[in-house]
């Protein structure tokens, strides 16, 4: 894609709910709370908008470092939001898919998870991948080892290994790759997350933190994205010559 076009897969970091809650001399139970309000909100703006797919990163394979009652509050809040939302999420055609080390998570929250996949899967409107216990390492290990076990069993050659036959074993490989990384909370990194996925993605960064992250700053992120022009390795003339040919 060229300038002009909106994102199909947009993937989001959600930075910012304890210093949110800080600010306001509030526990941080209460800035993850608020943070669910705005991910309730941005599902719907990017359903709206026509998204194809958004890609949250709700509890990272790092984030078992918090405290244990911060942890423990987290997986609460992520198993009671989940059995509120999913009705609605349903009938509004969105599909919610999981991603990470589910093994790691509470049985509840296992078996809430699974209830989830399953009612929602043959939804089309948007697909909302919500990344938990997930690391982008982990990822690509996980991926790699399963190819070993592949080409142990004989049902893959070494030759035939390459970027391609990877990417069929990380998460999401049946989705399109994102267009627009985003993350807010004023960190200027990605963190172990989707790290294959973003080699081409477009990054945006934005000092809001996430409670206060609404479908107004989306639209700043999506118009920065229209004025970029993603080349892929080609030169701008050749992107040029392709537009008007």
């Amino acid at each position: 894609m060229t300038e002009g076009s909106d994102p199909a897969h947009i993937a989001i970091i959600m930075d910012g709910n304890g210093r949110w809650a800080r600010r306001r001399f509030a526990p941080r139970t209460e800035g993850h709370k608020a943070g669910v309000r705005a991910t309730q909100a941005i599902i719907e703006a990017c359903a709206r908008r026509g998204t194809t797919a958004l890609t949250l990163f709700a509890f990272s394979s790092e984030n078992w470092r918090r405290p244990e009652s911060e942890v423990r509050i987290l997986m609460e809040l992520f198993l009671r939001t989940l059995r509120d939302e999913i009705g609605r999420l349903h009938e509004n055609g969105i599909r919610v898919s999981f991603i990470g080390d589910r093994a790691g998570l509470g049985r509840s929250l296992q078996t809430e998870i699974g209830r989830a996949e399953e009612k929602t899967a043959g939804n089309a409107n948007l697909t909302v991948n919500i990344a938990a216990n997930y690391g982008g390492r982990q990822d690509i290990a996980q991926a790699a080892r399963r190819i070993a076990e592949e080409v142990a069993a004989g049902r893959i050659r070494p030759d035939q290994v390459d970027a391609r036959t990877l990417a069929a074993y990380i998460s999401l490989s049946d989705l399109p790759e994102p267009d627009l990384f985003i993350r807010t909370g004023g960190e200027r990194r990605i963190s172990n997350y989707l790290l294959w996925h973003l080699a081409y993605t477009e990054l945006w960064f934005t000092d809001t933190l996430w409670p206060d992250f609404d479908p107004a700053v989306l639209d700043e992120a999506i118009a920065c994205y229209r004025g970029r022009q993603r080349r892929f390795g080609r030169t701008t003339e050749q992107i040029e010559r392709q537009r008007h040919a």
